[in-house]
């Protein structure tokens, strides 16, 4: 049994530098399956990912599948990526035990929640609003060197995160705080402004309309008092004013504490997102 790729097709490049190709995974030269890697724009030109991975049914369990990410990963070295990650559906266990075969570790999730048709109510003397001008000015001053240390506590190259930090933030914010269908609000214990909380509210990648919390966090002097949970329900609120019914959000596998709190308040996981280093 010889396993090979042979290009589908040829090598794709954005406008932003991502390239991507598609291969045929061949058997002796039949083609059995096909793989889809790219470099990742979001983290730069030396990030690779795989993108998609299929082997025909008659000749799945035998070996192909891995022999042809293997080959994919040799290709996204000879394309200079120092990383690749891989996203696998939450119940897809076969694809769980051959990336963890081949070395790939869990680095965070995304987690998704059909909301009822109200929110919970804050805790009494709780209250939220939305920010100010001069909050999110404070908050956008530290928000892309935080949100880029964040990635890099998962390992990833720091040059690779502050360039994810500042496309991510340049993406989601053209218009700073009046960006359509961004909500940023705090909440507000004793007089006191204790975490916040941003969220989004628009179209998904499959066309329907989704909240997404973006950042959340509580100011570390008032952590462990239930902060947290409190905005996570005014995520539900905004979300539900928009006339939406289904939020999301993304944690790393790290963040132990989050992770718990999502799942308590009904959050399922859709995709674990991995990655190995090459």
């Amino acid at each position: 049994m010889t396993t090979t790729l042979r290009p589908s097709g040829p090598i794709q490049q954005g406008a932003d530098g991502a390239k991507s190709c598609a291969y045929d995974v061949c058997d002796n030269g039949r083609a059995i399956g096909s793989v889809k890697i790219g470099t990742d724009a979001a983290f730069g030109t030396s990030a690779g990912v795989l993108l998609s991975l299929n082997i025909d049914e008659p000749s799945r369990r035998r070996g192909r599948g891995t022999i042809a990410v293997l080959a994919a990963e040799e290709v996204l070295r000879g394309w200079g990526c120092g990383q690749v990650r891989l996203s696998v559906p939450e119940g897809n266990e076969g694809a769980h035990r051959m990336a963890a075969a081949l070395g790939y570790a869990e680095r965070s999730r995304n987690m998704i929640k059909d909301l009822g048709p109200t929110a919970p109510a804050l805790p009494d003397g709780a209250v939220a609003r939305e920010m100010t001008a001069d909050e999110f000015a404070a908050w956008q001053r530290t928000s892309v060197e935080s949100y880029a240390e964040s990635w890099i506590g998962q390992g990833v190259p720091a040059e690779q995160a502050m360039h994810k930090s500042r496309a991510d933030h340049a993406r989601n914010l053209p218009d700073g705080l009046d960006t359509a269908g961004m909500h940023f609000h705090v909440l507000v214990v004793g007089g006191t402004v204790v975490g916040h909380v941003w969220v989004s509210v628009r179209e998904d990648d499959d066309g329907e309309p989704t909240g997404f919390v973006f950042d959340v966090e509580v100011d570390e002097e008032y952590r462990g008092r239930g902060h947290g949970r409190a905005l996570m329900w005014q995520a539900e609120h905004i979300t539900l004013a928009a006339g939406v019914r289904r939020l999301g959000l993304h944690v790393f596998a790290a963040n132990t504490p989050a992770l718990r709190l999502y799942e308590s308040l009904g959050f399922r996981t859709t995709y674990y997102n991995l990655a190995k280093n090459l």
